[in-house]
This record gives C-alpha cells, sequence and structure tokens, in this order.
C-alpha cells in the first residue's frame, strides 16, 4: 500500500473522482466535483477538498465547506466547516479504517483553527468510522431524517397519505402548474419566497442567493440537479431545490411556498413543489429521495409533520461535531440565543 493524501486538484481528478462516486454505494452528489464549484461561486463560502489515492487510484474523498455569515467579527463568530454526505470510503480497499482516518487527519490539519466548529452531516451510517471521529474529538448527536424509496412510482405515491395526494390533485386542478426555471428572474423569486420564509419561520442562516444563481447556470450543462417552481396565474408560488446523481439519491436541498397566501384558493405551493422532485426520482432511475433532516428526535418539528405525510422510512445517523474553539464556540452561542430571545420580543 502506498497511500497518499492531497488537496490539490489535478487536471484529471474531476473525471475521477465522479466515477469514483457513481461506482460507489455511498456516493452522492453531495460529495462531487458539482458541488465543489458551487461551493465556489457562493459568496461566504469556500470549499475544502480532501482526497486519497494509492497508486493513483481513489480510496477516499472529503469534501466539506467553510461558511461565515459575513466580514470582520460577524465572519470569525459565525465560522463553520459542514460536511455533507461524506466521508466516502472505498469499499474495496483493504483497510477503510485507515483510509478514514488519513482523511480526517488531513482535514483537521488544513482547517483547524479556521472554523469554530466542524460538523459531518451524514447521509448514510457511519458507525463504522464512529471510533476514527472520536480520535479526532468528534462527538455523536442524534438527528432524525426521512428516505423514500424511489424505485417504484406506484408504491412512491400510495406510499403518501390520503390527504396529500389530495393537496396535490387539488392543487393543479385549481390552476397550479409545475414547471422548471427558464429565466433568472424567477431564480430571483423563488429566493425572494426562500428568504422571507427564513428569516419569519426557519430562522437559520440562508445561503446567499449566489449560490442559487450558480446551481441555475450550472445544471444547465451538467445533469447534477433539478430546480422545480409552482406557478400560479403566471405567479411563482413557491419551488424546491435539489442536487442528484442518477441511480443514487435526490436531496431536498431548499423548499418553499406561499402556502398560506393560496390556501383558500385550494393551492398547496409546498406539497407540490416537494411532489414535483419525488416524482422525477420516481421516473428518472433515482433510487432515493432524500429530505435532509427532520430535526432532533425529542424535540416536536412542525417540518416533520411535514415531511412524513410524504411517506418513507425514518433514519438516524445523526450528526458528527467538533468543537475547534470552545470559548468563541460558547461566546456565539450566548450571542446568538440573545438575538433569538429580542426578535420574539
Amino acid at each position: 500500500m502506498s497511500l497518499k493524501v492531497s488537496s490539490h486538484i489535478t487536471k484529471d481528478l474531476p473525471g475521477q473522482w465522479d466515477a469514483f462516486l457513481i461506482s460507489h454505494p455511498e456516493g452522492s452528489v453531495l460529495q462531487s466535483w458539482f458541488m465543489y464549484k458551487i461551493f465556489s461561486d457562493t459568496r461566504n463560502f469556500k470549499p475544502v477538498l480532501v482526497y486519497c489515492k494509492d497508486n493513483e487510484v481513489l480510496s477516499g474523498i472529503l469534501l466539506g465547506v467553510i461558511v461565515r455569515e459575513g466580514y470582520g467579527l460577524k465572519g470569525v463568530f459565525s465560522s463553520r466547516l459542514v460536511v455533507y454526505g461524506g466521508p466516502i470510503v472505498s469499499v474495496s480497499y483493504p483497510e477503510p479504517y485507515v483510509v478514514c482516518e488519513l482523511l480526517l487527519d488531513e482535514l483537521v490539519k488544513i482547517t483547524g483553527k479556521k472554523v469554530i466548529f466542524t460538523q459531518f452531516r451524514a447521509s448514510y451510517d457511519l458507525s463504522k468510522f464512529r471510533k476514527c471521529f472520536e480520535k479526532h474529538n468528534f462527538s455523536w448527536y442524534p438527528r432524525l431524517n426521512l428516505l423514500i424509496n424511489t424505485a417504484n412510482y406506484s408504491d412512491v405515491f400510495l406510499g403518501m397519505t390520503g390527504s396529500r395526494r389530495r393537496q396535490i390533485k387539488k392543487s393543479l386542478h385549481n390552476g397550479a402548474s409545475i414547471i422548471e426555471p427558464y429565466s433568472i428572474g424567477q431564480i430571483q423569486e423563488f429566493y425572494f419566497i426562500l428568504k422571507n420564509l427564513y428569516k419569519s419561520k426557519v430562522k437559520k442562516p440562508l445561503p446567499d442567493y449566489s449560490f442559487f444563481e450558480s446551481f441555475y447556470h450550472n445544471i444547465s450543462n451538467e445533469k447534477y440537479g433539478k430546480i422545480f417552481l409552482v406557478q400560479f396565474e403566471n405567479k411563482i408560488v413557491g419551488g424546491i431545490l435539489c442536487p442528484f446523481m442518477n441511480d443514487k439519491s435526490m436531496f431536498e436541498w431548499y423548499v418553499c411556498g406561499l402556502d398560506k397566501d393560496y390556501l383558500d384558493k385550494g393551492i398547496f405551493p409546498s406539497v407540490l413543489a416537494t411532489w414535483a422532485a419525488i416524482e422525477y426520482a420516481a421516473r428518472n432511475n433515482i433510487n432515493k429521495f432524500d429530505f435532509m433532516g427532520l430535526g432532533k428526535p425529542e424535540v416536536k418539528y412542525g417540518v416533520r409533520d411535514f415531511k412524513l405525510k410524504f411517506g418513507g422510512e425514518v433514519v438516524n445517523y445523526g450528526r458528527l461535531i467538533c468543537i475547534n474553539r470552545p470559548i468563541l464556540y460558547w461566546i456565539s452561542e450566548i450571542g446568538f440565543n440573545v438575538l433569538s430571545l429580542l426578535k420574539k420580543i
């Protein structure tokens, strides 16, 4: 064995990278070259790549993104490294634990004190690497998620509750339609709805508009994602953004809708947007639809109730978190809680 770890992007790496993910049972678009480019184009995002090779053959890859909410002190106190879906370690390699350890070693080395904390949002069961994460001071926290097997369209449609099926049929009957965006102006309308939702209800950071703009432009050339919009009377009233890989998983990354505004018209934009993505997966050789989170098991969560009505299986792959700068972390936590409290007054 001659394992070597690197972060350098060579000319031939993107092709090897995609081929590795496609052939891996847990490979996904979240760890792809496509997402690296989206992160690179997004304001206040910085992608971090670590990969491992054995005699020029990829044996593991790990993509993360450093996120900040601004510059100066705001940037310092909001800095975190988020890893979606990874790491991806070759199942055929004789010592996968060693590969995982090398990837984490390098990740910690190059990000270290640059971020307050590092968070892995697992899209599959990482328990076989748990000791490796613990060695690097990561702690596991429970987080629920919902997965729908989309291999069979009929099973998917019948797996929803009756009320969901009625809402979909009623929305379409009453004049709502599902479209794919054909102008950047429609992306701006979608983002405006999403931004208001995050400000008024979600209360969590939302990526800069440049993330959505980059996603829109990149999926026009590469088949790694879809944006579905809900239109009613020539107005965008909802939508969903979903990265995916064929024969793999589709992910519900961002979804929104003006549900209250159109309830009296019998239109359910968020339901219709979500169904548009699930239906696409079921009809286009995408084996799984991943809702990307149902929250903490012990905490009531309205979004969970909304998602569960689409059917599927609840899993708890959890999150792995390492606090790199404890003092700054606790200061930022106190500041966030104070701001949340003040908004409620």
